[in-house]
């Protein structure tokens, strides 16, 4: 809800007209037409204000207090014009005059107003195009900037590309002289592969000559080779035969004399047992007779202190003692192995290889 106002329109009114009743105005509205005297603008403000009213009235807001004092000031000034004094003319004349006074000034009243408006309708779009203007002055000075920093790139890109096409001008200078260097250099050497590809051709041509003919023996030696070869085959086959018929009677002669062998192994074994048995024997009877000559010796000495014997050296056997000694009788044999009588080492028996 909006807030009631402080004062009424009415009592602005009458403060305004007795402000101006003090001035030294009348109201237009309380005399007559020729003895008031009308109420121009300047005379209205210089005698009525805002800060005046607002004093006069103690309460009121400005902005209200400023549109009634608008409107009471064009009412006045307007009616004042109305009532302008003609003094010496007919009433009817009068009354024309100021219809036509009215007439005019009402015009001229249209026409200020018009050309103020249209004045202020100027003074915006100039106001309008002055911040346009300054918009686009700004936006110009940055796109100013910006184009001089873009000049500034490309004059450096320039400076850069001025040096580049230098250095390009020079290589392209060495490259010319390069290029005539390397033409002459092709021409040569195209001279060199078309001599070159004549000798090849004329070598080419004496290689299949003897290719040909290369071929042709080759192929004849084949012949004769492939021929000889099945001759050989023949031959190899024959021997083949004959000896797989030499290894089966060599396998027969092998598995004859394996099992000779074998029967030699036997015999060769008892003939080791029989010599081993003998050896014992003997040995024993060469103990005995030894323990019979050394008690015979004992029996046959005198009484006499004993000295220390001396050691004889071993005698020899006769052989008539030693044929006696066989021809005795023989104590019964052991067989090899038994505990009781140890072997010669030379008369032990070996394991068989």
């Amino acid at each position: 809800m909006s807030r009631p106002a402080a004062v009424s329109a009415d009592q602005i009114r009458a403060t305004v007209l007795a402000m101006l009743a003090e001035a030294g105005d009348a109201s237009p509205s309380a005399g007559a037409a020729g003895a008031a005297t009308p109420v121009t603008r300047e005379r209205f403000r210089r005698a009525v204000s805002v800060r005046r009213l607002r004093a006069r009235l103690g309460a009121g807001d400005p902005a209200v207090l400023s549109r009634a004092l608008n409107a009471i000031e064009a009412e006045l000034v307007q009616a004042g014009l109305t009532q302008v004094a003609l003094p010496g003319l007919p009433d009817a004349i009068a009354e024309q005059m100021r219809a036509l006074w009215a007439a005019a000034v009402s015009v001229q009243l249209d026409d200020v107003v018009r050309l103020r408006q249209h004045a202020q309708q100027v003074a915006a779009d100039a106001d309008t195009a002055r911040h346009d203007a300054d918009v686009r002055c700004e936006m110009l000075r940055v796109e100013l900037g910006e184009l001089r920093e873009r000049l500034t790139a490309r004059d450096a890109e320039l400076a850069d590309l001025r040096a580049r096409t230098a250095s390009a001008v020079e290589r392209a200078g060495a490259l010319t002289t390069a290029s005539a260097d390397l033409q002459s250099r092709l021409d040569a050497a195209r001279t060199t592969l078309e001599t070159v590809q004549a000798t090849h051709a004329t070598e080419l041509a004496d290689m299949r000559a003897r290719y040909d003919g290369l071929s042709k023996r080759l192929l004849q030696e084949t012949e004769h080779q492939r021929h000889a070869l099945a001759t050989e085959r023949e031959r190899l086959t024959t021997q083949l035969a004959d000896a797989h018929t030499r290894i089966a009677a060599l396998e027969g002669l092998r598995e004859r004399l394996l099992d000779e062998v074998a029967s030699g192994r036997d015999a060769h074994r008892q003939a080791t047992a029989e010599a081993a048995a003998l050896s014992a024997v003997v040995t024993e009877q060469r103990r005995t007779l030894a323990a019979l000559h050394s008690q015979q010796t004992i029996l046959t000495q005198p009484a006499t202190p004993r000295r220390p014997a001396r050691l004889h050296p071993a005698r020899s056997v006769p052989p008539g003692h030693a044929a006696a000694v066989a021809a005795a009788p023989r104590p019964p044999s052991r067989p090899p192995g038994t505990p009781g009588t140890p072997r010669p080492s030379h008369l032990r028996r070996r394991p068989s290889p």
